[in-house]
């Protein structure tokens, strides 16, 4: 991100996003994977990642998505706060197939 040009600013938000949703990975889908991606779209420069698990699935994205909504002992703050640190964020949940989380933040 440093060589793309992104801000103190913008690369905390990013590595605070991963961070967070590499730990739900971990503690909610049994592990996973993350790709990165660097993107350049007329002019824009940006970064894609994406997580994906083969766990239990979210079976409620919608509620998932509210602060203060865990189904574990955390804040509940990990999917919402990713959501807002980012330029774009889209999930995919299927119960007993699995998560995907793609975040992308633009330069």
């Amino acid at each position: 991100m440093i060589d793309q040009g992104f801000s103190l600013i913008d690369q905390t938000k990013m590595v605070t996003a991963a961070s967070e949703l590499a730990r739900n990975t971990v503690d909610y889908g049994k592990g996973g994977t993350m790709h990165i991606e660097p993107l350049a779209d007329a002019g824009r420069i940006g970064i894609r990642l994406v997580f994906l698990d083969h766990g239990p699935g979210i079976k409620d994205i919608e509620r998932a998505l509210q602060d203060g909504f865990t189904t574990g002992f955390g804040l509940g703050l990990g999917l919402s706060g990713s959501k807002r640190l980012v330029n774009e964020f889209k999930i995919w949940s299927e119960p007993d197939k699995g998560t995907q989380v793609t975040v992308t933040r633009w330069r």
